[in-house]
């Protein structure tokens, strides 16, 4: 994986970084540089005004440019002075591990670039929302701050069996959306088959609604006062269209707090309501008033319910430290843990480190511990001496019998004692029996080998995912090339040679005669010609060409008369040309 000279990056975990794709800078077309152009000049018009910070000197601090499609060792050598990175990714990427790079302050882009006739807005990641939405921002200290924590909190969140099924439909509705070559039907059979897994969600997750939070703050926040707020979401500062329509009284503006939760969200429309926060630590009150109510927080049984309600990996802690990473099945019918079990491939750490010989090829079939105290102890094993340990019995090489208040009981030959900062956590048995209520509950045989009892009075903290990642996954080959093709590789090959050829006329001199060979190439039949159309307009206006940049518009005119949706595109192309001289900024 390509680092960019940023200690950020060569510091990302390994079952990271095989998400991380290159970004194959010359794979970028005229077209794409043209659309990536277009937008930022809009965005510049219309957000200079609207946005929460200065919009140029917040995208020089992140590396980027107005004239170009940011290039990832340039964005990495200014965002390093700040204590984040940028890497590229193929699209879609799974929310835990999109919350995971923001933890690590690294920011994620889509490589890829949207199409032509989504360039006011896409649904799939592309790297103009990415890097022109989230990256100008990430200058301001206490926004900066909370985006890490916010990575941080949503890192630990617990997940559902309907998020990934509602994650997977939303990331093939937005790619059919964004492929030049999807049908109708098919589209309408993705936009179908999402609104059934929408309609059956069930009670939400912690992911889910952590995700409305992330939805509502960082992709399209708001800040300031009801009567007059300012964008600061990534959603809205980089979609052409809905920065300038969500400012509109009939987008209602509501106060940002904890009830924002209940609000859900539909990524492929405009949003019908945003919410304000007076401030950027207002914000993180709130995350933490919902991090207080979080399985990692909370623990105890109903945390533990949740990790078994998953059906994925989760990590549980006892109150000893000792981490035990893997997929939970059913927990006992008492009040209170009595009893925890894995099914499948499972782990045991400490202090997010896996604890030697502890693994997954060694726990491979699941594994199973008591939870709480000693019946006749008033002190928590964890806590035991060794003068404690030898005096209950628990000395190496010794039968001894341990009893819980839960009724359990562990009978075996003590074979080691593994402490960790002080505490016990953890027993390991052979020729050991657990069973309960006069072994009408068996929990391990003698012929089943070695038992490693886990030591914790009670399961503090919860969370998604294995403890000591990199351990516990099967950490594949780094990806080199996307898996999908340049949303911009259209049939078109003339339209994408015209726009070579005007790249070469804007760097150069101005030349008339080479301006009109050009024009003279562009039909006004051919309505997707606007954006070059709108390039040479640019070009002659800014050089005081004015009867050549009438004829340009006389060719918009008509396109327009074919397609008038395109009227705004056109038209805020025309404003802006005539507002915005053309420079690099």
């Amino acid at each position: 994986m390509e680092t960019y000279n940023n200690v950020v990056l060569e510091q990302l975990p390994k079952h990271l970084k095989r998400y991380v794709v290159a970004q194959q800078y010359e794979r970028y077309t005229a077209l794409d540089q043209a659309l990536w152009r277009y937008v930022m000049r809009q965005n510049y018009s219309f957000l200079k005004d609207v946005a929460y910070y200065p919009y140029i000197p917040g995208l020089k601090k992140a590396g980027l440019s107005i004239a170009h499609i940011p290039d990832l060792q340039q964005m990495n050598d200014s965002l390093k002075l700040i204590g984040w990175g940028a890497v590229t990714v193929d699209g879609f990427i799974p929310p835990a591990a999109f919350m995971e790079f923001q933890a690590h302050r690294v920011l994620v882009i889509a490589a890829d670039i949207r199409q032509l006739e989504h360039i006011e807005y896409t649904p799939a990641p592309d790297i103009i929302h990415e890097s022109s939405g989230h990256a100008p921002i990430i200058g301001e200290p206490d926004y900066a701050v909370y985006l890490q924590y916010f990575g941080e909190i949503g890192t630990k969140a617990l997940s559902s069996r309907k998020d990934f099924e509602l994650y997977e439909a939303i990331r093939h509705l937005s790619i059919l959306k964004e492929h030049a070559g999807t049908t109708e039907t098919e589209l309408a059979e993705a936009e179908n088959r999402l609104k059934i897994v929408q309609d059956n969600m069930g009670e939400p997750s912690e992911m889910a609604l952590l995700s409305r939070l992330h939805w509502w703050t960082v992709e399209y926040g708001l800040i300031g006062s009801l009567e007059d707020p300012k964008i600061y979401g990534a959603g809205l500062l980089s979609s052409i269209g809905e920065s300038a329509s969500c400012m509109q009284k009939s987008v209602p503006k509501l106060p940002y707090d904890l009830n924002t939760v209940a609000y859900t969200y539909d990524i492929t429309k405009p949003q019908p309501q945003l919410f304000v926060t007076p401030d950027f630590e207002h914000l993180m009150d709130v995350l933490n008033q919902f991090a207080d109510t979080m399985a990692f927080r909370v623990g105890g049984k109903q945390s533990l319910e949740k990790a078994i309600d998953c059906q994925a990996v989760c990590t549980i802690v006892y109150s000893s430290g000792l981490q035990v990473s893997g997929v939970f099945k059913a927990a006992n019918a008492d009040q209170s843990i009595s009893y925890i079990q894995t099914v499948g491939p499972t782990a045991l750490a400490c202090s997010g480190k896996q604890l030697e010989g502890h693994g997954i090829n060694y726990h491979r079939e699941g594994y199973g511990s008591p939870v709480g105290l000693l019946a006749d102890s008033n002190k928590d094993l964890e806590d035991f001496s060794d003068e404690d340990l030898t005096t209950y019995g628990i000395s190496q090489g010794k039968r001894c019998s341990l009893r819980f208040y839960s009724g359990v009981e562990v009978e075996g030959v003590v074979l080691k004692v593994v402490r960790q900062a002080g505490k016990v956590v953890l027993i390991s048995f052979e020729d050991c029996e657990v069973y309960r209520n006069d072994r009408r509950e068996v929990y391990f045989k003698p012929e089943w080998g070695v038992y490693d009892m886990a030591v914790g009075t009670e399961i503090i903290s919860v969370f998604a995912g294995a403890a000591d990642k990199d351990a516990y996954e099967s950490i594949e080959e780094e990806t080199e090339k996307p898996s999908v093709l340049s949303y911009t590789q259209i049939e078109d090959s003339k339209l994408l040679v015209l726009h070579a050829q005007i790249g070469t006329l804007r760097s150069g001199s101005f030349d008339a005669e080479h301006w009109t060979a050009i024009f003279g190439q562009l039909d006004s039949d051919t309505t997707d010609h606007w954006l070059a159309l709108v390039e040479l307009y640019e070009i002659a206006w800014a050089h005081h060409a004015y009867d050549l940049a009438e004829s340009a518009e006389r060719k918009l005119l008509n396109i327009i008369t074919r397609r008038p949706n395109l009227k705004k595109l056109i038209d805020d192309g025309i404003r802006v040309a005539k507002e915005e001289p053309l420079n690099n900024h």
